[in-house]
């Protein structure tokens, strides 16, 4: 391959070069080059859909492609020690969400510390699990759930995706919260737990809204309440859990973090990129067919977010005492 001088300005621009600008110079010509959105697990999940729904919006806010990439590994952690190695200056950006919060208390001897060398650059979506059981179990709102696992201690099989996720941490906030005891059912994966629950071979399930809301509107399972602050506008006549136990909260979030040290000039612009993207007509769409809430807001907002966010899961792993396998 011919590499051509403009090639060589080009990436000299958009890399090492920008560490030689003085303060502010860098975020006046910002970007000069494709963005790239990391994200920590496979293709298809969770964080996945949230970076390829926002990332064409963000791409029409800043100007250049930004394109997303998978970094699978060490529950997330690969993939957050990549951008905090990269270079600080907009080209490397981070889907974040809940596991790096739960990451930073679960795995206390990192590398890296989320909280300080991540810079929140903006929200993203909110997304509320679903708090659901087979149609078998003799339950159908919170209360009369409580109140089942209450008369059966350690019978009400409740599966969950691996340890330390959010759906987990859910799981054991709730039995804190309304002293409960339930029979936790540990799987690889959240599509073979709603597999199992599906055919009635574990009884209960916090799984996100996206992939249990067509088994609930088909009837195939029951939706007892969902774990946001508000009830989901995808599925508005079902309660919170809050609604019950005053003060319970769970469920996924998403936003974008870039390497510490970003220009607070670049930090401001994709920010304010991301915001126009979630006014637009066809991301709206695509939060609402997840039971998705948009989460727009400033820079200091959403850091905010992350630090209250960050706190609160290390009580909640406290209490429950999580430990990584």
């Amino acid at each position: 391959m011919r590499i051509t001088r403009r090639a060589i300005w080009r990436d000299c621009a958009g890399a090492g070069f920008a560490a030689t600008l003085p303060p502010g110079a860098w975020a006046q010509s910002y970007p000069t080059r494709a963005v790239r959105i990391v994200v920590g697990f496979p293709p298809g999940g969770p964080l996945d859909i949230a970076a390829r729904t926002i990332a064409p919006a963000l791409a029409a806010g800043i100007g250049v492609p930004v394109r997303v990439e998978n970094r699978v590994g060490a529950s997330g952690n690969d993939a957050t020690r990549e951008v905090v190695r990269a270079a600080p200056d907009g080209g490397t950006l981070l889907l974040c969400g809940p596991v790096n919060a739960i990451n930073t208390t679960l795995f206390p001897d990192l590398d890296f510390d989320f909280a300080r060398d991540i810079a929140a650059v903006a929200g993203i979506a909110r997304v509320p699990l679903i708090v659901e059981v087979h149609p078998s179990v003799p339950v159908r709102s919170i209360a009369e759930l409580i109140a089942h696992a209450r008369a059966n201690p350690g019978r009400l099989r409740v599966a969950y995706a691996g340890t330390g996720t959010p759906q987990h941490v859910a799981i054991e906030l709730f039995q804190h919260m309304a002293g409960v005891r339930v029979a936790l059912v540990p799987y690889p994966g959240s599509a073979q737990a709603l597999d199992d629950l599906l055919r009635g071979e574990v009884d209960a399930m916090f799984d996100p809204a996206p992939s249990s809301m067509p088994h609930v509107r088909a009837g195939r399972l029951v939706a007892l309440a969902t774990t946001g602050p508000t009830r989901a506008a995808a599925l508005p006549e079902v309660p919170t859990v809050a609604e019950t136990l005053p003060g319970y909260e769970g469920g996924s979030w998403f936003g974008l973090g870039a390497p510490r040290g970003t220009d607070k000039a670049v930090l401001a612009r994709l920010n304010a990129a991301v915001n126009d993207g979630l006014r637009d007509a066809q991301v709206g769409a695509a939060l609402d067919r997840l039971g998705a809430t948009a989460m727009p807001g400033s820079v200091a907002e959403f850091a905010r977010f992350l630090a209250t966010e960050t706190a609160r899961y290390a009580e909640i792993i406290r209490l429950a005492g999580i430990r990584r396998p």
